[in-house]
Order: structure tokens, then C-alpha cells, then sequence
């Protein structure tokens, strides 16, 4: 078995998650699915599904599933990949030989070879406009903050101390490593249009929301 967990949180992903696991069954890596509590249905859909450990979240919210998760990996390496298919397992091979050298690595979507079928007008240049604001205001050295197609050192991912349980995490992975002075680098990646289901993402509320956390950022250090 291979030192890497994908930890894969899913909410109401009835539709696409038994879709990306079958994708995924033939890549030697565990595979943890962190369910939200209120979503039965998608627990439902996986049972054929016998080779994943499934955990139910204690707290609701996607940064939750990924602190629960980060923190339930006994593997050497672990990865944020998620439910809906959008991110493409076939990065995982070349991200996890990089992330020998590094701490954590960070898929893009806006370097030469990445791109997005998910992306719409609004999407594009607020993940433009919060990437620019990390490079400036915390020095972050990659080029698409908002994404969470990671892999890292587990322990590295538990030594940044996430706090964070909605989406705001997102921006708190690369300014915590910054901060913690980790190594880390970006790759490319496109990002697939996803499989059934809604975003779970509200345009409008959670930019709000993670534009007040990296105001918090820049004048508190946590």
C-alpha cells in the first residue's frame, strides 16, 4: 500500500462520489472519505465500495472534513482531493514524486498547462483577485489560492495547525505554510467540469467570508 491517503470530503455527492471512486480504484492509495454528518445518502451510495475508510464528521463544514481527516491519516503523505471528479487523479503520481522534496504541493489551474471547465467570469477573477492579494500581502509563492488539490507531508499538514472550518481554510493552508516558512510549490492542473450535485461554494457569502480572513491575517498573526 502506498504512503498516500487521498482524503476525499464529500457532501450531498451522491451522484458523483461513486463516479471519482470508481475512477480511483485502481490507484494504490488509501482512500478516506469523510462524510458530512447530515448526508446519509452519499454513505448510501459507496457501500460496494470496500477498500475506503469512511468517516463521519464530528463538525459540519468543509474545513472540518479536512482538519478531521488531516488528523485521522496514519500515512506518510496525504491528499486534499475532492468528491465531485473536478480534480484529476492523473496529477497525483507526478505531485506526489515533487512533494519528496517539499512539504506540501499545490495544484494550479492558472500556470501553462492548467485551466478550468468549472470557472465562470465572476469565479475566475475573484480567484485572480484573492491569488494576487496572497502574493503581495503574504508573500505566498503560488498562483491560485483558492484551490485545494493538495499533497503534502501529513505531518506538515497537521503542524499548520488549521482552525478554520468553512471554506476559508482554503486561504489559511498557504498562509500558514508561508508563515511556518515550509517548502512548497504549485503544479498544474485542470480542473474538470464536476459530476452531479451543486457547488457547494456561494460565490458571494464565502469570497465575503474569506476576503475578512485575510484581513484577519494580515493584521493578527495566529
Amino acid at each position: 500500500m502506498s504512503e498516500l491517503t487521498l482524503l476525499i470530503p464529500a457532501k450531498y455527492e451522491k451522484e458523483a462520489l461513486p463516479v471519482f471512486l470508481d475512477e480511483i480504484k485502481n490507484y494504490n492509495y488509501k482512500k478516506m472519505i469523510i462524510i458530512d454528518t447530515l448526508d446519509r445518502e452519499t454513505e448510501q451510495a459507496i457501500k460496494k465500495f470496500n477498500d475506503i475508510k469512511i468517516i463521519t464528521q464530528k463538525k459540519s463544514g468543509y474545513g472540518n472534513a479536512l482538519i478531521e481527516g488531516i488528523n485521522n491519516c496514519d500515512t506518510k503523505y496525504c491528499c486534499i482531493i475532492n468528491a465531485d471528479s473536478s480534480m484529476n487523479p492523473k496529477y497525483l503520481k507526478n505531485m506526489l514524486e515533487v512533494c519528496q522534496d517539499k512539504d506540501l504541493v499545490f495544484a494550479s489551474r492558472y500556470i501553462k498547462d492548467g485551466g478550468s471547465d468549472d470557472d465562470d467570469f465572476i469565479t475566475f477573477f475573484g480567484n485572480k483577485i484573492f491569488s494576487f492579494i496572497g502574493k503581495v500581502f503574504f508573500k505566498i509563492k503560488i498562483s491560485d489560492i483558492l484551490f485545494t488539490y493538495i499533497i503534502g507531508k501529513t505531518k506538515a499538514f497537521q503542524n499548520l495547525n488549521l482552525t478554520y472550518g468553512d471554506f476559508r481554510i482554503c486561504v489559511e493552508i498557504p498562509i500558514s505554510a508561508q508563515r511556518k516558512k515550509m517548502n512548497y510549490c504549485d503544479l498544474p492542473s485542470y480542473e474538470r467540469s464536476r459530476v452531479g450535485g451543486k457547488k457547494k461554494v456561494n460565490v458571494f457569502k464565502d469570497g465575503f467570508l474569506i476576503l475578512l480572513a485575510l484581513i484577519n491575517f494580515f493584521f493578527y498573526i495566529r
